[in-house]
């Protein structure tokens, strides 16, 4: 038997560990697990090389609880040490490696440093056990060793009588740990980190029906198996080849069990060169109200959960798909919590968003039609992609929609074209006239449709930002909603209808209506439209709504308060209401038409609430008396 003192400056190098260097300890089994599949891989590679001279078998993992004795065994049967390889990997490489780390980082520990360069994932292990032991045994022909700490810098190691090749590392579970020898703890682990990992993992056994006997003597009986937690070879691991599309569908349900929504469609990541990268990710069904996932992308490196918090890696618009990536070149704390700051990232961050603007155009040039009816699913996501990534904007251009209200649907080159003859103003500009809304402004896309004009309908939250840049990009083309001005102003030609007042009764109609409605609230304008036309109509400037829309949405240049609500009051000079408050002489009834036609145009656009809700309803009530 050896004892010795690790060669150490820190004494209380474990308290340290413990508190600097996991910000959370249920990490240990992922690190642990970790090391066993790597031994186990190791091996793989020495025995297809020639270099073990042993049979690499069907090696297993397992995991088990010993509550009684308050002890966590890790076992499997990898490459293994010698007791010089003990003192070499454990005394002096790791332990070196965490006190170096501790004295370098130790005032900011959780922010530093990267996994793998210094050899810290077994001291892990001491956040929960107050004595490790490992007890090994080399694919070498040499004896076992039994390596024994508990916690301070001495330690013993001693030949052991272990026969079969492999390492077992034994947790003595400390006191203020002891949740980790719980069963279902462990399960929960081992399914969050482990889930997906290259070796199999058993952890304990379970009960399975299985048929014996044929035809009539067919009998079913329970049998005891593994219970192996794990999916060794999960579909991104595979090439896109071996796959069909139920394939990816189960392996979304393996992924999220509590989804019930089939995914749209996926997209298969592949990359070894300049970095490695692998991965699926979905499109699952979106809502428009930009709702927080619950399941969110899963960063793996080498098949161990890494976090769920891909921010930096993945680019922002595509947060909101689900799916895995995993690569081991990204650069993550030493806790694996954090990300590095990296020009690495940069570039699979880019990769990422080029892979998706393909996969949709591919998609897109195969079944438009299929395409067509998923867009209100994904256009949230495309939209915003197209507004945070030039690179996407750059390719969104082939694939990018604008539906309109009767279910057509155009790229805007495509867009343009259509509209060009029609919709082309007198200064030259195309105007795409468009609804946010289609119940809200039924009745002016209605008014646009009866001018032979198309209608697209933009619905999603971050219409402003989008049209506001897309009109940017493209000289002559401006976008007008439907409301923000009557039929006749939306797409001004040179057509002006003639009123039926004089320049005197105009002038007359409007110093009565200026001082009937909230001079604060709306701006009165008199129009000569078609005499059929409504007599009042409400709209919202495009400029001031489209300002206030962009700063509830995060962008914009003032602050969301800052804007009041305003209006256009438009008169239609020619309608009969018209004439008649001009021709009124009674005061008060005047003031009751006018009020009247105000609150019915502040009905059709929605604005019709509370207090001015309940006189109108009265007034109205007392007109038909």
């Amino acid at each position: 038997m050896t004892t010795g003192k690790i060669n150490v400056s820190v004494e209380n190098i474990f308290p340290l560990i413990k508190k600097f260097l996991y910000s959370d300890h249920e990490i240990f089994l992922r690190e642990l697990v970790s090391n066993a599949t790597d031994a186990t891989l190791k091996l793989k590679h020495l025995t297809s090389i020639g270099e073990a001279k042993t049979e690499y078998g069907t090696p297993i993992i397992e995991i088990k609880i010993d509550k009684e004795g308050k002890k966590l065994h890790i076992t499997d049967q990898g490459l293994g040490m010698t007791a010089e390889e003990v003192e070499k990997y454990i005394n002096q490489i790791a332990f070196s490696g965490a006190e170096e780390f501790l004295e370098k980082y130790k005032d900011t520990a959780k922010d530093s440093g990267v996994i793998g360069h210094f050899g810290l994932g077994f001291y892990s292990a001491f956040m929960v056990a107050e004595k490790v032991e490992i007890i090994t045994k080399s694919h070498k022909d040499e004896p076992a060793a039994h390596w024994i700490c508990d916690g301070s810098p001495e330690f013993t190691l001693e030949p052991h009588s272990k026969t079969e090749r492999g390492t077992e590392i034994i947790l003595h579970i400390a006191e203020d740990s002891l949740e980790f020898l719980e069963e279902r703890k462990i399960n929960e682990l081992l399914v969050k980190y482990n889930k997906f990992m290259p070796v199999p993992i058993k952890f304990g056994t379970r009960k399975e029906q299985k048929a014996f006997g044929v035809g009539e003597d067919e009998k079913m009986e329970e049998i005891e198996i593994d219970n192996i937690i794990n999916n060794p070879s999960p579909a991104w691991t595979k090439q896109p080849s071996d796959l069909t599309e139920d394939d990816y569908k189960n392996f979304y349900r393996e992924l999220y069990p509590m989804q019930f929504d089939e995914p749209l469609f996926n997209i298969h990541l592949n990359v070894d060169y300049p970095f490695n990268l692998t991965g699926i990710l979905y499109f699952p069904k979106m809502s428009a109200d930009l709702q927080i996932q619950k399941d969110k992308i899963q960063l793996y490196q080498n098949q161990v959960f890494v976090t769920d918090n891909v921010e930096g890696i993945v680019p922002e618009f595509l947060t909101m798909l689900k799916g895995v990536i995993d690569s081991p070149d990204i650069p993550l704390n030493v806790s694996r919590s954090y990300l590095q700051a990296d020009g690495a990232v940069k570039k699979i961050s880019n990769y990422i968003t080029r892979k998706v603007a393909d996969k949709l155009k591919l998609l897109f040039t195969e079944n438009r039609e299929d395409f067509e009816q998923k867009w209100n699913d994904i256009k949230i996501v495309l939209e915003y992609g197209m507004l945070s990534e030039p690179k996407f904007y750059e390719k969104a251009g082939a694939f990018a929609l604008y539906p309109t209200v009767d279910k057509k649907y155009f790229t805007l080159d495509e867009l343009k074209e259509t509209l060009k003859e029609n919709q082309t103003d007198k200064d030259g500009k195309l105007v795409v006239l468009y609804a946010s809304n289609e119940d809200a402004q039924h009745s002016y896309i209605d008014l646009v449709k009866e001018k032979g004009y198309e209608v697209v309908l933009l619905d999603s939250p971050i219409v402003s930002h989008l049209i506001q840049k897309l009109e940017a990009d493209n000289e002559n083309l401006v976008f007008t909603r439907v409301d923000s001005d009557h039929v006749d102003n939306l797409i001004r030609k040179d057509d002006n209808q003639l009123s039926k007042l004089s320049d005197e009764e105009k002038e007359n109609l409007k110093t009565v209506v200026e001082e009937i409605v909230p001079k604060a609230t709306y701006t009165v304008q008199l129009e000569a439209m078609d005499s059929k036309a409504a007599p009042f109509i409400i709209t919202q400037p495009e400029f001031m709504r489209r300002m206030k829309e962009m700063s509830q949405t995060g962008g914009g240049m003032f602050g969301m308060n800052k804007f009041p609500e305003m209006y256009n009051l438009v008169v239609n000079t020619n309608s009969d209401l018209a004439t008649t408050i001009i021709s009124e002489k009674d005061k008060t009834t005047q003031e009751s038409l006018v009020k009247q036609a105000l609150d019915l145009a502040k009905l059709s656009q929605g604005l019709l609430k509370g207090e001015d809700l309940t006189a109108f309803v009265k007034r109205s009530f007392d007109l038909i008396k």
